[in-house]
């Protein structure tokens, strides 16, 4: 099954991607993982998300390596580190980027967080390297709404094309507030760690769910964050198996019965809840 996501240029791609986070960390692992992201890439897993702070810059090399030779396949996402984000360092870190990954150009570039340059020198920072061709887009990461509404009253913040947020079952707080104001302006909201972190997958049901469906908790997980109109699951896969199975989350069909009681279990937000963030 093939789900996608379009961005407000009208530009498509598949609501199920991968993440790179902890990848390239470990040579014993590089075989792989490049295995892994080349599978998921025959899956139709087409986007690839990175970033220069991933293993300082080792994530960008081994997912250079994957793509060689696939690069017009790809959906390309990398982040630029809070302090290079300035119309200063910005140009020289997205070169170094473009260089680890063996291409001319990121299809989407990601404040990965906001420090303290300013944001209008970001955005103006961002829009040197669109003019130059470097990225074809840009957008942000781990913004709050309050931010993001600070963003849009910037010269040029309005071209913002994602968000890339902290989305799970244990962490709807999203769900509230700035998910509903990211699509009411078709701007995707990129779930990184969307299988949680600890014992998520361990909870009963969870399992129960998954027994339901002849699949695995992080399967469910996965579907559950996919259901949402306008979200992007970026998880990490270190080998074939898992890629796969991420993959076959797509298949996974909610009824009526099932979404009651995740919403039991994992109840959405009520009110405004402060941004989750690893």
């Amino acid at each position: 099954m093939t789900r996608l996501v379009s961005f407000s240029d009208g530009t498509t791609v598949p609501a199920l991607g991968q993440g790179t986070w902890e990848i390239g960390d470990h040579p014993a692992r590089r075989d792989a993982e490049q295995q892994a992201l080349a599978r998921g890439l025959d899956l139709g897993l087409t986007l690839i998300d990175t970033a220069e702070l991933y293993g300082n810059g080792r994530s960008e090399q081994l997912v250079g390596e994957v793509i060689a030779g696939r690069r017009d396949e790809v959906f390309l996402v990398s982040k630029v580190r809070p302090e290079n984000a300035s119309e200063l360092k910005m140009m020289l870190a997205c070169e170094k980027s473009l260089e680890r990954l063996g291409t001319d150009r990121l299809d989407l570039y990601l404040l990965h967080w906001e420090g303290h340059i300013p944001l209008e020198e970001t955005v103006a920072a961002f829009q040197e390297l669109v003019d130059e061709g470097m990225i074809v887009r840009w957008g942000v990461s781990n913004l709050d709404l309050r931010a993001m509404e600070r963003l849009m009253e910037i010269e040029g913040g309005e071209d913002c094309a994602a968000n890339q947020l902290l989305y799970h079952l244990g962490s709807r707080g999203v769900e509230f507030d700035l998910l509903p104001w990211m699509q009411a302006r078709d701007m995707p909201m990129m779930a990184y760690s969307p299988l949680g972190r600890g014992g998520l997958l361990e909870h009963p049901l969870i399992r129960d769910i998954a027994d339901r469906h002849d699949a695995d908790p992080a399967q469910v997980a996965l579907a559950a964050v996919l259901r949402q109109d306008g979200v992007i699951a970026i998880p990490k896969a270190s080998s074939v198996d898992h890629v796969e199975a991420n993959a076959d989350a797509l298949e996974i069909q909610f009824d009526l019965e099932d979404l009651e009681r995740l919403d039991e279990a994992f109840p959405p937000p009520t009110r405004e809840t402060p941004l989750d963030i690893i």
